[in-house]
């Protein structure tokens, strides 16, 4: 990997933490608390976590808010990525997308594979823009979390990687 990091300085960013869970509080939400702790660890700030019910309708309001929320920079979402019925937030988040960050699920996927073999195909993470605001759509497991955020998530939203990274990008996100 030619990755690197630059002698620029860290440009923090505010991100927003939505679990989507059937089963899950937030007493037992391990993947929203290791996000959020990854977020403040790297030296961004958490503007606010929430918890909805894998209903597509309230991953949607959560998100849309965030979206229209001038200070919030990122969504990360964690949960309701697979293949049963009542995984919908990909159906809940992608029509709000203006790009589609194709790349993300594709590494996602790739480096995944490593850990858990081919049940990585079950994944349908993604990522993507809407309204300047990046958007991440994570598997529910801890592990997951752990591997989007260490090795994909992190690196792109630290202005210091180089030779490009997704901060950089920000200001042009409204382009027309």
């Amino acid at each position: 990997m030619t990755e690197n990091r630059s002698e620029r300085e860290l440009i923090p960013v505010t991100i927003s933490v939505l679990t989507v869970s059937d089963s899950r509080t937030e007493a037992d939400d391990k993947s929203g608390k290791l996000l959020c702790q990854r977020v403040k660890d790297a030296g961004h700030t958490v503007h606010e976590k929430k918890m909805v019910r894998d209903d597509v309708y309230q991953i949607r309001a959560a998100v849309s808010g965030w979206i229209a929320h001038a200070d919030v920079q990122v969504v990360l979402t964690t949960g309701g990525t697979g293949v049963t019925g009542r995984d919908g937030t990909p159906e809940a988040v992608e029509p709000l997308l203006d790009k589609v960050v194709d790349g993300f699920g594709e590494m996602f996927r790739f480096i995944s594979y490593e850990d858990i073999g081919t049940s990585t195909l079950q994944s349908r993470a993604l990522a993507g823009v809407a309204n300047a605001t990046y958007v991440f759509v994570l598997p529910g497991s801890s592990g997951a979390c752990a591997t989007a955020w260490d090795k994909l998530i992190q690196r792109q939203i630290d202005y210091r990687t180089r030779p490009c990274n997704l901060v950089e990008l920000m200001p042009r996100l409204l382009e027309k």
